[in-house]
C-alpha cells in the first residue's frame, strides 16, 4: 500500500558555485518573495486613512502617548495619565513612537500596524520555505496575507498586530533552534523573549503558543534531552523577564506615581492579568466586564466546536481551517516512522499544535470573545496548508497522495462554496467559480498521471492544475478580504467581508455597530439589531455618544451601538471643541466624561485631555465619588460632559452614576452644539 512518505529536504545550501539553473531558482524565488510582500503591503497600505482612527478607545491612547512619556509608558488613556487601558501597553508603544515622530493622524497610526502584516507575512514565508521550499512558504505566505480577519486587523490599531508578528517570528525562532546544535540555546532564548513581549501586546493569548513551541523542540532539537531541557528552561526565563519587567515596574509603583489600572477592580495590573483579561475569558468569571458570563451568546456564541465555523466567526477565518487539520495529519503521517528530529514532524509540532490549542480555546472559552480574535489562527493555518500542499504534490503520483489533495481539494471548495452560500444576494457567481475550480482542479489532479502525457506536456499541465487548486481555495477569502480593503471600519467590534457576512458585528452596520462606516450620519452608529443610535436623553442630559457625539454611555435606543462603537469624532461639534481647547489651560483635564468611548471622541478632536470615568465601560471604580469631588474642588477638571446615566455606565457600585447625579444636581447644565455639557468651576 502506498504511504505518504516522501521526505522533506530543505532549499540547497549556498556554495561557492552554483549552476546556473540554480542561480536563476533563487533569484526567481527572491523576485516572488519580494513581489508577495509589496503586494501584501499594496493591500494593507491601499485607502487605510478610510477607517479614521479605527477603535477610537486605542486611538486616544496612541494619542496621549505621542504627548506624553508617562502615558505612553503605562499606557494611559489620556495625557494626564489618570486610567490605563485595559491591556498591556506594547502595540501602544509603536503606535505612539510613530505619533511622535510624524505627529498624531490616522496614518501615523495605522501604517505601523500594516507594516507590522507584511512582517506577519514574511515571517510565515522564511519559516516554510527553510524546511519545504519556496512555492510552499508563498503558498502560506499568501494565504495569511488574505484572510480576511487578518486584512482587517493589519488594517486597525487593536493590539492584534504586534501580537502576531511577534508569535510568528517566535515560530521562526523555534525552527532555527531545532536546525541549530551550537545555537540552539540562543535560538530559544530569542523565542521566548518574542513571546513575552506578545505577552506586553495581549497578554496571556500569547501564551497559547508555548506548548506547541515547548513540545517541538524538545521533540526534535538536535542537542542531547538534558540540554534540550535546559533551553527550554532558558526560554521560560527568557519569557518571564520579557513579559514581567513592566507588570514588576507597575506593580512596586506606588498607585500615586502612576495612572489607575484599567478593568481592574482593585488597581491592581495582576488582576487585570488574571482576571478579565486571563482565566476569567476562559471561565467566563470576568471581573470587570462588560457583559461577558458563560456562555452568554452576546459574546460570541455558544461554545464548542462549532463556534468556529458559523455565525460571526466563520466568514473570518473557517475558509482553510477544515484543510488546515487534514494538513496537520499528513503532515504527521508524512513523517512515519523517521528519525526523532525529523523536520517534517516538527513543523506539525510546531504549527498545528499552534493552531489546535488555539482554536479548542477560542471554541470552549465561555468569556468575553470577539470575531477578530481570530487571526490567531491565521498564520498557522497558511503554514500548514503551504508544507502540507508541498508533500502531496510532490507524492503525486502514488494513489494515496494523490487521493488525499484531491479529497482535500472538494472538501475546501465545497465548504467555501457554503460559506458563500450564507451571503448569497453578494456576487452569487462567485460560489460557482469556487466550486468549479475545486472540481476541475481536483479531477485534473487525478486524471493528469494516468494520461502519460510527454514530460514537458505534463509539467504545464500540472502548473495549471496547481493553479486551479489555488484559484478554488483562495479565491472566496480573497474576495471577502477585497471587500474589507474597499470598507471603512471602526468601533470597538470591526468586522470583515461584507455587510451582512457575520453575526454581531459583522462589516458595517453589524448587530453592535462595530463595522460602522465612517461618515455614519449622527442617531446611528450601524444598521444592525441595537446599532439604531438615536438621540438618547439621559438622566443627566443628552445621551451624546449614542447620537454621534461622545460623553453617553448609550444613546437612547442606540444601545450598546453608541457604547461600543462610539460616537466618532465627526459627532463633536467646533462649538465644543473650541470650548474645551479653551478652557483646558490650567486645569489637568480639560472635562470628564462616563466611559472612555464618550471621553475618546472628544480628546481626539480637541487634542486636550478627558478624564475617562469608570475606564473603558464605565464599571471601574475609579475615581470613586469622593476621589472625583477632590479633583473637582482642586481645580484640575473644568467641564463634565453629561451622561445618560444607568445601561453600562453604572459602574461599579454605582461609581459612575454617583458622579452624574452629582454633578447634576449641583451644577448649571448647558447645551454646546448638540452636547449637554456642566461647568465644574461655577
Amino acid at each position: 500500500m502506498a504511504t505518504i512518505t516522501d521526505p522533506v529536504e530543505a532549499p540547497p545550501r549556498r556554495t561557492g558555485s552554483r549552476s546556473v539553473a540554480t542561480q536563476y531558482t533563487i533569484g526567481r524565488d527572491k523576485v516572488l518573495y519580494g513581489g508577495l510582500l509589496v503586494l501584501t503591503a499594496i493591500a494593507y497600505l491601499w485607502g487605510l486613512s478610510k477607517n479614521g482612527y479605527a477603535n477610537e478607545y486605542y486611538a486616544a491612547a496612541v494619542q496621549a502617548g505621542s504627548t506624553s512619556w508617562k502615558a505612553w509608558f503605562f499606557g494611559a488613556f489620556d495625557a494626564s495619565s489618570f486610567i490605563t487601558v485595559d491591556k498591556t501597553p506594547a502595540a501602544l508603544w509603536v503606535m505612539g513612537l510613530s505619533g511622535r515622530i510624524f505627529g498624531f493622524n490616522t496614518w501615523s497610526m495605522l501604517v505601523p500596524q500594516a507594516l507590522m502584516g507584511v512582517a506577519s507575512v514574511g515571517f510565515v514565508y522564511v519559516s516554510v520555505r527553510r524546511w519545504f521550499s519556496a512555492n510552499a512558504g508563498l503558498l502560506a505566505g499568501a494565504i495569511l496575507a488574505m484572510t480576511p480577519v487578518a486584512v482587517l486587523m493589519f488594517r486597525f490599531n487593536n493590539p492584534d498586530a504586534l501580537l502576531i508578528l511577534l508569535l510568528c517570528a517566535g515560530a521562526w525562532a523555534v525552527t532555527r533552534a531545532i536546525d541549530s546544535e551550537k545555537h540552539a540555546a540562543r535560538w530559544m532564548i530569542l523565542a521566548g523573549a518574542l513571546v513575552g513581549f506578545g505577552f506586553l501586546a495581549k497578554m496571556l493569548q500569547a501564551f497559547l503558543v508555548l506548548p506547541a513551541f515547548g513540545i517541538a523542540y524538545l521533540v526534535a532539537g538536535k542537542p542531547a534531552l538534558g540540554k534540550r531541557v535546559v533551553h527550554n528552561v532558558l526560554a521560560m526565563v527568557s519569557l518571564i523577564v520579557s513579559a514581567g519587567w513592566w507588570i514588576a515596574i507597575v506593580e512596586l509603583l506606588p498607585a500615586s506615581a502612576r495612572p489607575y489600572i484599567g478593568g481592574s477592580s482593585t488597581n491592581s495590573i495582576l488582576e487585570l492579568t488574571l482576571g478579565y483579561n486571563g482565566l476569567g475569558r476562559l471561565s467566563g468569571n470576568e471581573t470587570g466586564s462588560v457583559g461577558g458570563g458563560v456562555g452568554n451568546p452576546g459574546w460570541g456564541g455558544a461554545t464548542g466546536l462549532q463556534r468556529l465555523f458559523g455565525g460571526e466567526f466563520g466568514s473570518q477565518i473557517a475558509w482553510l481551517v477544515p484543510a488546515a487539520l487534514l494538513a496537520t495529519v499528513v503532515l504527521v503521517v508524512a513523517a512515519g516512522k523517521a528519525p526523532r528530529t525529523d523536520r517534517t514532524r516538527a513543523f506539525a509540532l510546531i504549527w498545528g499544535g499552534w493552531l489546535v490549542v488555539t482554536g479548542l480555546t477560542f471554541s470552549y472559552m465561555q468569556g468575553i470573545i470577539h470575531s477578530y480574535y481570530m487571526i490567531a489562527l491565521a498564520p498557522a493555518i497558511g503554514a500548514l496548508i503551504g508544507a502540507a500542499m508541498m508533500v502531496l504534490w510532490r507524492r503525486r503520483s502514488a494513489w494515496l497522495p494523490r487521493a488525499t489533495l484531491v479529497g482535500g481539494v472538494v472538501l475546501t471548495a465545497g465548504w467555501s462554496f457554503a460559506l458563500l452560500n450564507q451571503n448569497s444576494s453578494w456576487h452569487p457567481w462567485l460560489r460557482w467559480v469556487v466550486l468549479l475550480t475545486g472540481v476541475l482542479g481536483a479531477g485534473a489532479v487525478l486524471l493528469l498521471p494516468e494520461l502519460g502525457l510527454h514530460k514537458t506536456a505534463a509539467r504545464r499541465a500540472g502548473m495549471f492544475a496547481a493553479a486551479l487548486l489555488v484559484v478554488s481555495a483562495l479565491a472566496g477569502p480573497t474576495a471577502y478580504s477585497l471587500s474589507t480593503i474597499s470598507t471603512a471600519h471602526a468601533g470597538a467590534l470591526p468586522s470583515a467581508g461584507p455587510s451582512g457576512s457575520g453575526g454581531m458585528g459583522g462589516g458595517p452596520g453589524g448587530a453592535f455597530g462595530g463595522g460602522r462606516q465612517m461618515g455614519t450620519p449622527p442617531g446611528q452608529t450601524g444598521n444592525g439589531a441595537t446599532g439604531n443610535g438615536a438621540t438618547g436623553n439621559g438622566a443627566t442630559g443628552n445621551g451624546a455618544t449614542g447620537n454621534g457625539a461622545p460623553g453617553s454611555v448609550r444613546g437612547g435606543n442606540g444601545g450598546a451601538g453608541g457604547f461600543l462603537g462610539g460616537g466618532g469624532t465627526s459627532g463633536v461639534s467646533s462649538e465644543l471643541v473650541t470650548l474645551l481647547q479653551q478652557g483646558a489651560k490650567g486645569y489637568t483635564w480639560a472635562a470628564a466624561a462616563v466611559t472612555a468611548n464618550g471621553a475618546a471622541p472628544l480628546q481626539i478632536a480637541s487634542g486636550e485631555p478627558i478624564m475617562a470615568i469608570g475606564g473603558f465601560n464605565g464599571t471601574d471604580p475609579a475615581p470613586s465619588l469622593a476621589e472625583f469631588q477632590d479633583l473637582v474642588a482642586q481645580g484640575k477638571i473644568h467641564y463634565f460632559v453629561g451622561s445618560g446615566g444607568g445601561g453600562f455606565g453604572g459602574g461599579r457600585g454605582g461609581t459612575s452614576n454617583e458622579i452624574a447625579t452629582w454633578v447634576a444636581e449641583n451644577y448649571e447644565a448647558q447645551t454646546v452644539g448638540n452636547t449637554t455639557i456642566y461647568d465644574l468651576t461655577t
